[in-house]
């Protein structure tokens, strides 16, 4: 029986991204991104589907029935700030669990967003999040993949685009158990809205990851490893390649 709480996936998409300009609008198998997002949404059997955008060229690309657009300003920090704005403006009740989807994981899949949602309502933690075992030297390194380190109660320690836990006896080597943070969250709307009230702290600001403001504040963040295939999200014009090869590969396979 599936035993997961009814839940609301809410995509923060912007258009100003300074690594891929106009991000969500890029083509992977000749749609734009943000649809392949919002469709794996739908797929998760979420109670509604929101998009926060502040560019009517996003909003345009998603005429989908089954999905909201909320135009947010462009004033936003963070993705989890301007979904607090759709908080307000949706009037979510403060105990609505929201699953924060970032608008550049085309391919996250269904189980991995319930798997977020129900993290969260067994966990004693704030907020909740996914992550995916690191065996590449490459991405190990690559300031694009953000890591995570927890403790042994499976609560988020920290996050970096640095390669952390670092081998100091064994420089060059993936240490075991490291693991790539992927770009999920679950909380419910009232603490998105406490959270998105918080001033910005100096490590969220240094490493622009939004997740460690909670951490500063002393909020509990829980980490789990992904049950299902993460692919990589989209953040360079190579991932964009990559997400192209990977939507060929999953077509080829659905045609055979």
């Amino acid at each position: 029986m599936d035993t997961t709480p009814p839940f609301t996936v809410a995509i923060p998409s912007r258009y100003a991204s300074t690594r891929l300009p106009g991000k969500p609008l890029q083509l992977i198998g000749g749609k734009p991104m943000i649809v392949h997002v919002a469709e794996a949404a739908l797929r998760a059997g979420a109670m509604d589907v929101v998009i926060a955008t502040d560019d009517v060229r996003i909003a345009d690309a998603v005429r989908m029935d089954a999905v909201t657009v909320c135009m947010t300003s462009a004033e936003h920090r963070s993705g989890s700030d301007r979904l607090a704005e759709c908080a307000d403006t949706l009037a979510w009740p403060d105990s609505r669990i929201v699953v924060n989807l970032q608008g550049d994981e085309p391919f996250a899949p269904p189980e991995g967003i319930r798997q977020v949602a129900k993290l969260l309502q067994t966990s004693a933690a704030e907020m909740a999040t996914l992550a995916v075992p690191i065996y590449l030297p490459s991405e190990f390194n690559d300031p694009n993949a953000v890591k995570v380190v927890r403790n042994g109660s499976n609560q988020a320690l920290y996050f970096s685009r640095a390669p952390i836990p670092w081998p100091r006896d064994m420089p060059g080597k993936v240490p075991a158990g490291a693991l790539r943070h992927i770009g999920i969250y679950a909380y419910t709307a009232g603490f998105l809205k406490k959270f998105s009230k918080l001033p910005a702290t100096a490590l969220e600001i240094f490493e622009s990851l939004e997740q460690l403001r909670a951490l500063e504040y002393g909020y509990r963040i829980a980490v789990e490893p992904a049950l299902a295939d993460f692919p990589p999200g989209v953040d360079t014009l190579s991932d964009l390649d990559a997400a192209n090869r990977h939507w060929l590969s999953m077509a080829g396979r659905r045609l055979e």
